[in-house]
């Protein structure tokens, strides 16, 4: 039992670190933590919302923080982790190149594999997405 607890303890950091390393716009940071057969899927129907592989979010995640000059922290809330999952609640605050300050809520569930994070997935406010980052505008029906 001792190995898969050291497994949880493992990955619960690991997951804490991406979150650490998202904070800090530290997008090779974070890149370097996924699994070359990745993928994220963000949820809802925003102009953002899908499943992304390894290589489409390393190849589009600096837009993200382009949108935010002075940055955009999160806050981990709460974790909780099992094996090969962990479970993320966090928060997030920054100004939005609007001039917007953009606050979000997030349960963050990271799925790994050998160590590295497998899929993530990220559930968040989408109305405030659309609002915020998306402009208002949605994706056509």
């Amino acid at each position: 039992m001792s190995g898969l607890h050291e497994k949880t303890e493992q990955n619960r950091a690991t997951a804490i670190q991406f979150i650490t390393l998202l904070s800090a716009g530290d997008v090779d940071g974070f890149i370097a933590l996924y699994h070359p057969e990745a993928s994220l899927w963000t949820s809802g129907t925003t102009l953002i919302s899908g499943r992304y592989t390894r290589e489409q979010i390393e190849a589009t995640a600096h837009f993200v923080f382009d949108a935010f000059p002075n940055g955009l922290a999160f806050f981990v809330r709460g974790v909780t982790a099992d094996g090969d999952r962990v479970a993320v609640e966090a928060e997030s605050e920054g100004e939005h190149i609007s001039g917007v300050v953009y606050q979000n809520l997030y349960h963050f569930l990271f799925e790994f594999k050998d160590g590295k994070v497998l899929c993530l997935k990220e559930y968040m406010d989408t109305e405030r997405v659309t609002e915020v980052l998306c402009g208002g505008q949605r994706p056509s029906k």
